[in-house]
Formats: structure tokens, C-alpha cells, sequence
């Protein structure tokens, strides 16, 4: 199998290695000449086999996704299947669906899981679409999953939008589980009795009821920096959780717990905060998101 990929950054690139790595042959094109195999969308395109092409876009959501949608509908033909694996918006991928439908094209939308760590563990992958555009790219899906069983690591969760609507409330439960770490995390600093906090973290990662990857990431961030103390209590959020909330919003179901971690994130960047810390290393270590250096004042 031969694949296009557009978009070689921090997800794409380990993609297109893990891909090879299940011999899948991968032509990627980036803005980035250094890291790109193609000079152009055309190029990618024209590279491809005879046959059902297929064209993977990892790029930022919005602007960014609809321009090379927009060019790929006029370099693919009849047949032809593009997927969308960035964290655009759902609704975005029913007007991507309508656009690239005037030409035949099938269109695929899939949330992508496992930042930084997914080359080695895998991804967690969320699938929009028709069944005959799903079964057509197994091979990718397959490939890029973890190993065993594919319902552990990869669902058909519905039509065109299913995959990154999964995707975002992933985001948001994503956003609750570290906001709960990172407040755990501060009160056990806050009481004296605690002498040692990254230990009593580090105990709760075998055995316990809240074990989970995330509280080993944050475990490893607390060994590489036991206080916190080389980064800023800013944490960015990149759209999905307030998705999330909009959408909780207008289908009248309460989501307290993902709602208070968004504005815990919006607070993060009005005064210091031991949790936010924590929530700026827990991303830092899952997804290679920039944290900012602490201040000297701090």
C-alpha cells in the first residue's frame, strides 16, 4: 500500500515512520523542505500509484485543513479518499464531506490519540465515515493502532463527523482527568505532613484505583523537575475543550467536571498555580506541547 501524508510535524512525522515501519510505502509533503519527500501537493499526488489513492492531512484545524481539501479536490480523482486526521471540528468535516462529494471523492474523518508517544505505543484512532471508505484504509488504521485487538484501539464511530465529535469529548475527559491530578497534586504540597509528594504519586500508579498513563506521565514529569519549578502555570488549550462545553451547552447535558477544568485552564494565565504547573507538564509529556519557562519571580 502507498499513501500520501500532508503535514510532518510532531504527529505526522512519527506517523509516517510507524507506517513504514508496517511497510506501508508513505509520500509526504510538508512546508518544510527538510523534512519533506514531496515540493508540492501535485507532487505528493502524482507520486501515488494507479489505483484508489489515498491522502492523509495532518495539519492545523480550520484555515489551514480547508486550503489543502480545497487543493486536494482538484489534484484527486473519482474514488479517491481523503482523511482528515487533525482535531478539526465536526461540523467542519460535513462541509469538507459536501465539497470533495462534487467530485467523487470520498472523505474520511479520524481523531487521532497518542501524541509524541504514538510511534512507539500506537494510536488510539476514531473513524467518520462509509464503511467502503473505512475498509479501503484498514491498512492505515491497522498499522498506525496498537497492537492486539483492533476494537482496543480503533472504532467506525459513525458518518462524516463522528470521528473528531469522539475525538473532542475525549478531549474534554481528557481535560477533567489532568485537572484532577493537578489538584490532587497541589494539595498533597499544600499539607506538611506530606514530606514527600512525587513518592506518594508514584505509589498510586500500580494497584490503586486511579492508576492510569496520565498520572505515569505526570509522575515522569515530577522526575524530571520535582517541583515544577523550570516551567510556567500557563496552560494553553487548543479548542477542543471548549467544543466540548459548547456542545454540552446546546444538547442541555451537564458536564460540571470538564467545564471547570476549561476555566481552570482560562485562570492559569492570571496568577500562579501549583495544579496549572502540573497540567502545563501532564501536556507536555503526552502531547510535546510547549510550556513556557517560570518567570524569576517565581
Amino acid at each position: 500500500m502507498h499513501v500520501g501524508l500532508v503535514g510532518l510535524g510532531r504527529m505526522g512525522a512519527n506517523m509516517r515512520t510507524r507506517l513504514r515501519e508496517h511497510d506501508i510505502a508513505v509520500t509526504g509533503y510538508d512546508r518544510d523542505p527538510a523534512v519533506s519527500d514531496a515540493a508540492s501537493l501535485a507532487e505528493l499526488v502524482e507520486a501515488l500509484p494507479v489505483g484508489r489513492r489515498i491522502v492523509w492531512v495532518m495539519v492545523p484545524s480550520g484555515a489551514p485543513t480547508r486550503s489543502v481539501v480545497a487543493e486536494l479536490a482538484g489534484l484527486l480523482k473519482a474514488g479517491d479518499i481523503v482523511i482528515d486526521g487533525g482535531n478539526s471540528h465536526y461540523k467542519d468535516d460535513l462541509e469538507h464531506a459536501s465539497a470533495l462529494a462534487e467530485h467523487e471523492i470520498g472523505y474520511l474523518d479520524v481523531g487521532v490519540s497518542g501524541g509524541v508517544w504514538g510511534l512507539a505505543n500506537g494510536y488510539g484512532l476514531m473513524a467518520g465515515g462509509s464503511h467502503d471508505d473505512v475498509a479501503a484504509a484498514m491498512p492505515l488504521f491497522d498499522a498506525l493502532r496498537p497492537e492486539g485487538e483492533r476494537a482496543d484501539g480503533f472504532v467506525h464511530s459513525g458518518p462524516v463527523g463522528a470521528g473528531h465529535y469522539a475525538k473532542m469529548v475525549h478531549n474534554g475527559i481528557e481535560y477533567g482527568l489532568m485537572q484532577a491530578y493537578a489538584e490532587g497534586f497541589e494539595l498533597l504540597g499544600a499539607q506538611q505532613l506530606i514530606t514527600d509528594v512525587p513518592g506518594t504519586l508514584r505509589a498510586w500508579t500500580h494497584g490503586t484505583v486511579v492508576r492510569s498513563w496520565l498520572l505515569d506521565l505526570l509522575v515522569a514529569a515530577l522526575d524530571q523537575d520535582p517541583g515544577l519549578g523550570e516551567i510556567d502555570d500557563w496552560v494553553e488549550d487548543s479548542g477542543e475543550g471548549r467544543w466540548t462545553v459548547d456542545e454540552a451547552i446546546d444538547l442541555a447535558v451537564p458536564l460540571p467536571v470538564i467545564s471547570a477544568a476549561l476555566f481552570a485552564r482560562f485562570a492559569s494565565r492570571q496568577g500562579a498555580s501549583p495544579a496549572m504547573k502540573a497540567v502545563a507538564a501532564l501536556r507536555q509529556q503526552f502531547g510535546g506541547h510547549a510550556v513556557r519557562p517560570a518567570s524569576p519571580e517565581q
